[in-house]
């Protein structure tokens, strides 16, 4: 069965977006070159902070609408229990390439499950 993601990101400001998505690293991906017109490219969310890995993609929709549902306080604990320096979790899993881009590195090991 194939994987599900809940994620949080943020930007320099701490705004929040939480999303899910059954690629991760392509989900990231698209964030971080602003792929997709919408909040996250408005707000340069960039930041992954926080995600978990499930089975079931029904689950992950409700554990991400139960997050969207939580107050801002109780969704950075989230994010502090598994990212207490709040660091980008995704920086190393893409590379620049020639034109100083940042470009997908498919060599670059995918986000752990779990």
């Amino acid at each position: 069965m194939k994987q599900s993601f809940v994620y949080i990101m943020a930007n320099k400001s701490a705004t929040l977006y939480t999303g899910v998505t059954n690629d991760l690293e392509r989900r990231i991906w698209e964030h971080k070159i602003k792929a997709i017109p919408g909040f996250t490219s408005k707000y340069k969310i960039t930041k992954l902070g926080w995600f978990e890995s499930t089975n079931d993609m029904e689950e992950a929709i409700l554990f991400q609408k139960r997050i969207k549902g939580w107050k801002r306080d109780k969704k950075i604990a989230l994010i502090e229990s598994m990212n207490p320096e709040w660091n980008d979790l995704a920086a190393d899993w893409y590379s620049p390439d020639e034109n100083e881009s940042v470009t997908r590195d498919p060599s670059v090991a995918r986000a752990p499950s779990g």
